[in-house]
């Protein structure tokens, strides 16, 4: 099987790659299993720095990425691309590793030594997304790798070129081949390995039904499965929020990576004594983002990745419009019915409506007025997902207890859109479950291990 990336620039096929055989799939996993017993056995201070300088090599090769990532997924190269956190999350978990991995030591007296310790837990399965696709990866790549795991990583067909971009590099700084691999995968050979017990953990962030499929493969073997699915996340602005940088922030949220972002925000609620400024404020914005080609430094917004997302998110806009809701931003001349989508702010939308229930993964959002926090609760948390949520206003005791009360696995104050490696990225309901980054990060990529020794 040819695994494709049609390029969103102009419908070409970018990349192709070769799926491997249900056998060398196996193949490749056994290797990787036999390599890692080694590689547990090297300091955890040299695993470590073998990390970083992978990591380092990557940056190297950033002025070949950010090209690249444009013509696989769309995004505008005036952005620069993700080295930046992507080094900040690898960096953050190797200054936490020997604390986060550290043993327990009950007691060491001259009757009893009793420890416990953290075990890696073999190999590890990464199944990576294609939207930000260097720093999703680098989330479990690099604390699997710290902790004596070895990796196997899959990437999505619409950014083939990165996994091989991140082995080459981590190789070329000495990590060992069959610890690091990348590999093409259709889907069946996947679940395949994953129901051979191929793998000690599989960390998946995708769609609900990806994640379904890979919970299903792994049923009976008793492989552990971290997932990060879908998301609807919200954000609510209070009627003391600071109405410029609300706007500033939640539109960008929205509309940042045409739309293409896990914690992206879409749907927005206000205060209804600001309702009005804000959605005049945040039409103004979105009519002045330049629509184009993402290798021109003056465009804003790229084209959506494939022209299948563009249709989902124009048959939503679409449906709402239908039954009533109001559009605020005329179509862009650069709107090519394909994978170029006009961004859209939607008033007059009710939960009745798809885009203010499932995922759009794209330039649009909904805002709706509400009277009060016990409104905008309600609304937020009405909602089969639960990633991220972002309250604005000035008063951080209030805002502790809203984020007390919202379904999701992350709250912002003030802020929006952003992943903080020191804390635990993780989702509620039908976004996953599991945790990312942060010292709980290295526990869900370790097994506990107990020490009980009688010394006399």
């Amino acid at each position: 099987m040819t695994i494709t990336c049609i390029s969103p620039i102009d419908g070409s096929v970018y990349a192709e790659r070769q799926a491997l055989s249900g056998d060398k799939a196996m193949a490749a996993a056994q290797d990787a299993r036999t390599a890692q017993s080694h590689w547990a056995t090297r300091p955890l201070d040299e695993r470590i720095a073998l990390v970083q300088a992978g990591v380092a090599k990557v940056g190297e090769m950033n002025d070949e990425i950010v090209p690249e990532l444009a013509w696989q997924m769309g995004r505008p190269i005036r952005y620069g691309g993700e080295f930046g956190g992507f080094n900040e999350r690898a960096g953050y978990m190797s200054s936490i590793a020997h604390e986060a991995l550290a043993p327990i030591e009950i007691e060491d007296s001259d009757a009893f030594w009793r420890m416990i310790k953290r075990a890696p837990l073999g190999v590890v399965l990464v199944v990576a997304p294609w939207n930000y696709p260097y720093m999703t990866a680098i989330n479990s790549v690099a604390p699997a790798l710290i902790a004596g795991n070895s990796v196997v990583l899959k990437h999505a067909s619409q950014t083939l070129l990165v996994g091989e971009r991140m082995a080459a590099a981590f190789h070329a700084a000495g990590v060992p081949k069959d610890v690091f691999q990348n590999v093409f995968l259709d889907h069946a050979t996947t679940s395949e390995l994953i129901a051979a017990n191929a793998f000690d953990f599989v960390n998946f962030t995708g769609s609900v039904g990806g994640g379904i499929a890979m919970e299903r493969a792994a049923a009976g073997t008793f492989t552990g499965v971290g997932t990060e699915l879908g998301g609807k996340d919200p954000g609510y602005v209070r009627e003391d929020a600071n109405l410029e940088a609300a706007v500033d922030t939640l539109i960008d949220g929205a509309m940042f990576n045409s739309g293409q972002c896990c914690c992206g925000i879409e749907r927005i609620y206000v205060h209804e004594s600001l309702f009005k400024p804000f959605v005049e404020k945040a039409t103004a914005i979105v009519q002045d983002y330049k629509l184009g080609n993402p290798l021109e430094q003056e465009t804003t917004l790229g084209p959506m990745a494939h022209v299948r997302f563009a249709n989902e998110v124009r048959a939503q806009i679409k449906e709402a419009i239908d039954t009533g809701a109001t559009a605020h931003v005329p179509t862009f001349a650069e709107d090519d019915g394909g994978a170029y989508l006009s961004p859209q702010i939607l008033t007059d939308v009710t939960h009745s409506m798809r885009v203010m229930r499932d995922e759009s993964f794209g330039p649009v959002v909904g805002i709706m007025p509400v009277k009060d926090d016990a409104e905008a609760i309600a609304l937020m948390n009405d909602s089969e997902f639960g990633l991220t949520a972002s309250v604005w206003t000035e008063d951080a005791a209030h805002a502790e207890a809203l984020a007390d009360q919202i379904q999701t696995g992350t709250v912002f104050m003030n802020r929006a859109d952003y992943l903080d490696p020191a804390l635990c990225w993780t989702g509620y309901k039908n976004t996953g479950r599991g945790g990312a980054l942060s010292p709980i990060g290295y526990h869900n990529l370790t097994r506990v291990k107990s020490y009980h020794f009688k010394k006399a």
